[in-house]
């Protein structure tokens, strides 16, 4: 169960690195945006991190995305 969700996290932090390169904004600039560190959104990325429920709506909010759609490359 720990290696499925080790994937998961690294494909959902991906897909989020993608997200926000595809706006050009710096990891600093979304995680202003998202009122998190950058240091955090860093972790996110490199599937470090899981992020709560509510940044996961914030953050699909910001790309106009489906939530489910952050966890599909």
């Amino acid at each position: 169960m720990r290696k499925k969700s080790n994937k998961t996290l690294r494909t959902l932090g991906k897909k989020v690195q993608k997200l926000r390169k595809g706006i050009k904004v710096s990891q600093e600039g979304l995680a202003g945006q998202l009122g998190i560190s950058r240091v955090y959104m860093g972790y996110i990325e490199q599937g470090r991190e899981s992020p709560s429920l509510r940044l996961l709506m914030r953050i699909s909010k910001k790309f106009k995305v489906k939530i489910e759609d952050i966890f599909h490359r």
